[in-house]
Order: structure tokens, then C-alpha cells, then sequence
């Protein structure tokens, strides 16, 4: 218990600097250099070989069965007979593209509201020429619904609200419908780098103020499916036909390296300290999509401009002197 009390005193210490993070995030007008950021990883890191200007980067848009996120071809409702019943009642047979995302050591009330906010999403459908979105959906993310409090990108500020935990969903949302080809009506990108999803690949939303919305241009309904297990997110797109090859690619156009906070812990001993937040840096990253043709031909469709302030590294101080020990 005073493990997750540490965690979340840590995180309610780093929203007390925000102030500093948007001071130094204007630096970013003035990065000299461009920076690589990984691809697919549970959690992705800014590279130290710089890049050319203007270089893209490509996101790895392969199935991913590893530990960390990304593409999936497995799921685990394959067999459920909920789920097959649904597939012919909504006639979609084929699968168009699914995604996971792995939450890493998830705050007491996170991976709840995940799991809450999936079997809501679970078994909606949307219509040939309709937008979905996620508010309407599966909102608002109250107490009286069944959400609990949770940790919350407000800006650049680390947050705990209650329903906190579903812009996981929305960033898994994001990533299956830009696999599916489907056009984006609404995305808005977190003020700080986040550890489960690829920069550029995020999305956040807060009820009557932010939402995840996509169109649905197919000439067929979609089927969505969702399922979270533990500490990971499952979300899958289905219908009539199977989407072109899509793949994400990223320019890194600023780049700005986090930095170290301390905060001094009554609970520690003198002289030991302990990381309770692990830091990532601050982009501005260009996405698009890259979509192939039956000819081996593609076109790059841009999914916009993301801006990250740098999330601080947390270190625990410790206060208390170690007492001499007697002979």
C-alpha cells in the first residue's frame, strides 16, 4: 500500500510542475537538432543518432505479439460466442486491422477504467457514412457509471480525475482506425509524451471538451471490439473488406530532452533515493499514414502535427539519517 501511495504522491508532484515544463517546453523553438524516436515499444524513447532535416521516419506497422504495443493479428474473443454472433448479425466477417496496448504499471483505478471503458466499446457499430465517436459512445467518465479515479494528461499537467485511464482507449481507437484507412474527424494529441503508445500515435479526450472521432467511409458497417486482460488493451476493427497496407511514418521536426526533479520522501533514509517517474522527452513530430496500392504504389495521407512538452524524471530524496549502529 505505501508502494501505490509513493506512486501517486510522485505523479501529484509532477503536475505541481507544469509551470516549469511549459517554461522549458518554448525551448523547443530552439532545438538545434532532430532526433529519432522509436517505433512500437511499450516505452518508446527519443534516440541519440540525430537525423537529417526533413528525414521521415517509418513507424513500424507490423503485427506486433510481443510485450509491447502495436499491431495484433491474435485476439483473445476469436471464439467467443458473443462475439461471432455479433460479426454475422452485423455481417462482418473480416477483421480490418486491431491493436493493443500494454499500460505499464497501471495506478490503482487505471486499468479499471480501461477494462470499464472496453465493455462499453464492445459490440458497437458504426454505419456506412457515420462518425463515431468515443464520448458519445462510452461517456461521460463518472463516478456514478462506474469509473474510478485515475491518472489524466491535462495539458501538460499530470492529473488525477476520475474516469482517468481512458485516453488509453482513444489511443488505441486512433491507431486501429488509422490501419483501417478511415478518415479522422477529431484527434487531439497529449501535451506530454506518453509510455504506451508511439509519439504521434496518441490521442486524449475529455468529456464536452475533447473527443476521438473518425468517419466511416466504407460502404458497409463496421463492428468494434474491445477487451481489456490485466494490464492490456485489445481493440479491433471489423467488416466486409480488408483495408490497403497501411504503415505510420514520423518526421521529428523539434526535439527537447526531459529533465530531473527531486522530491525529498520523509520514508527514505538519507542519501538513498529512488526513481518514482521515469522521464521521456519532448517532440514536435509530422505524422501520416502511408498507404499502399495493389501495385506496390503508395500515397502518404498526413494525420497532423503532435507537440509534447517533456515529461520530468522523478527522483526520490530520502531525509532521515541512518542511526550509528552499537558494537
Amino acid at each position: 500500500m505505501d508502494g501505490i501511495m509513493c506512486k501517486r504522491n510522485a505523479l501529484l508532484f509532477v503536475a505541481g510542475f507544469f509551470i516549469i515544463t511549459f517554461i522549458l517546453s518554448m525551448a523547443l523553438k530552439h532545438a538545434p537538432t532532430q532526433r529519432e524516436i522509436a517505433g512500437d515499444t511499450a516505452r518508446p524513447q527519443l534516440q541519440d543518432a540525430a537525423v537529417e532535416p526533413g528525414q521521415v521516419l517509418p513507424g513500424k506497422g507490423e503485427a506486433s505479439e510481443s510485450g509491447g504495443s502495436g499491431p495484433v493479428i491474435n485476439l483473445p474473443w476469436e471464439n467467443e460466442p458473443a462475439f461471432l454472433e455479433a460479426q454475422i448479425k452485423v455481417q462482418a466477417p473480416i477483421m480490418m486491422a486491431a491493436y493493443k496496448t500494454v499500460l505499464r504499471d497501471p495506478l490503482p483505478g487505471e486499468e479499471e477504467n480501461v477494462h470499464l471503458g472496453a465493455s462499453l466499446l464492445k459490440g458497437r457499430t458504426v454505419g456506412p457514412g457515420q462518425v463515431f465517436s468515443q464520448n458519445s459512445s462510452i461517456g461521460p467518465y463518472s463516478a456514478e457509471r462506474g469509473f474510478k479515479e485515475g491518472p489524466t494528461y491535462v495539458g501538460s499537467q499530470l492529473m488525477i480525475t476520475t474516469g482517468g485511464g481512458v485516453c488509453k482507449i482513444a489511443s488505441t481507437l486512433y491507431n486501429v482506425a488509422g490501419l483501417s484507412n478511415l478518415p479522422i474527424v477529431e484527434r487531439h494529441a497529449h501535451g506530454m509524451p506518453v509510455p504506451y503508445v508511439p509519439y504521434g500515435q496518441d490521442a486524449t479526450v475529455s468529456f464536452g471538451i475533447k473527443d476521438l472521432k473518425f468517419y466511416n467511409n466504407t460502404g458497409f458497417p463496421i463492428l468494434i471490439w474491445a477487451q481489456g486482460i490485466d494490464n492490456t488493451l485489445y481493440i479491433a476493427f471489423y467488416g466486409q473488406e480488408k483495408p490497403r497496407q497501411i504503415e505510420w511514418q514520423h518526421q521529428i521536426d523539434k526535439h527537447i530532452k526531459s529533465y530531473t526533479v527531486y522530491h525529498y520522501n520523509p520514508e527514505l533514509l538519507g542519501g538513498e533515493e529512488r526513481v518514482a517517474v521515469e522521464g521521456m522527452d519532448g517532440a514536435v513530430v509530422r505524422s501520416w499514414v502511408k498507404v499502399y496500392g495493389e501495385d506496390g504504389s503508395f500515397e502518404l495521407r498526413p494525420m497532423g502535427v503532435s507537440f509534447y512538452s517533456p515529461l520530468p524524471r522523478v527522483v526520490e530524496r530520502g531525509t532521515v539519517k541512518k542511526a550509528n549502529s552499537q558494537p
